[in-house]
C-alpha cells in the first residue's frame, strides 16, 4: 500500500528532529514553507504537523508558531536494576515520585483472589505520580496487601517501592508480569497526568512476585503518549 503524503512528511521531520537538523527548541518551519518544499497542499502538511504536536514533537505557541520539544521521558521496560530517579538522571533530567494518596480498602473478589488473601482482609491503595523536570508523566495506582508490608509511609512511597519492600519489610521481589495497551485519559487519569480527557495514553498493568510465586503487588499505571517512550532491551546467548 503507498505511503500517504502526510505519512511521508510527517516521518521526514521526525527523522529531522531525532538527527538535529532542527533542534530542541527550534521554531519550526511555517505550513507555507514546507508546503512549498515538499510541494503538498496546506491540508497535507497541516495534518503532519498535528500529528508530531499530538505525539509530542513539536508544541505550539498562540501567535508565535511551533516549536521542536523536549525529547520524550525514555524509560526501559525490560530488566533492570536501574530505578525511576537514575534512568531520568541518565537523560539529563530531573526525575520526582510524588504521594497522591493512599487509603486501606478491604479486599474484594478480584484482589481476593489475585492476592489469595481472604474477603475483607486490608490492602494498601496507593497512588502516586512520577515527574521529569516537573512535568507529570506517569500515573499509577497500585495495590499492596497489609499483612505483606504493614503501614507504608509517605517517604517508602515516594522513593522505590521495591526497594522499600526489601529493605524494611524482607520481600524481594523476583518475578513481573507486564501487559502494555493504548488507552485514553479519562477525567481522573487526566487530572493526575494533566492532560485533556480523551488524550492517547501508555497503559501498563504489572503483576509483581516473590520467588515462591506469591503476588505481592498489582497496579494500573499511565504514561503520557507524548511525553513518554519505551526501549526494551533483550539479550540473546551464543549457540553453542
Amino acid at each position: 500500500m503507498k505511503k500517504s503524503l502526510h505519512a511521508f512528511i510527517k516521518e521526514e521531520l521526525i527523522e529531522r528532529i531525532k538527527t538535529d537538523v532542527y533542534k530542541v527548541g527550534d521554531q519550526f518551519p511555517t505550513e507555507n514553507e514546507l508546503c512549498k518544499e515538499f510541494n503538498v497542499s496546506r491540508t497535507t502538511v497541516r495534518i503532519a504537523l498535528t500529528q508530531l504536536v499530538q505525539e509530542g514533537y513539536l508544541i505550539r505557541q498562540r501567535g508565535k508558531g511551533s516549536f521542536v520539544a523536549e525529547p520524550k521521558v525514555n524509560q526501559i521496560l525490560s530488566h533492570t536494576d536501574d530505578r525511576f530517579t537514575q534512568q531520568l538522571q541518565a537523560q539529563g533530567k530531573y526525575g520526582q515520585i510524588s504521594l497522591e494518596k493512599i487509603e486501606v480498602i478491604p479486599a474484594r473478589d478480584s484482589h481476593k483472589k489475585r492476592f489469595n488473601i481472604e474477603e475483607n482482609d486490608p490492602i494498601q491503595k496507593i497512588k502516586r505520580t512520577r515527574s521529569a523536570n516537573n512535568e507529570v508523566t506517569q500515573y499509577e495506582v497500585a495495590y499492596v496487601p497489609w499483612n505483606f508490608a504493614p503501614g507504608l509511609k509517605k517517604e517508602y512511597l515516594e522513593a522505590s517501592l521495591y526497594k522499600t519492600l526489601k529493605e524494611t519489610y524482607g520481600i524481594s521481589i523476583h518475578k513481573t508480569t507486564e501487559i502494555v495497551e493504548i488507552t485514553l485519559a479519562d477525567k481522573d487519569i487526566s487530572h493526575y497526568l494533566q492532560c485533556e480527557v480523551g488524550q492517547p495514553c501508555f497503559y501498563i498493568e504489572t503483576v509483581a512476585e516473590d520467588k515462591n510465586g506469591l503476588v505481592i503487588e498489582f497496579s494500573r499505571s499511565y504514561f503520557r503518549g507524548d511525553k513518554t517512550s519505551f526501549r526494551i532491551e533483550r539479550y540473546y546467548q551464543e549457540n553453542e
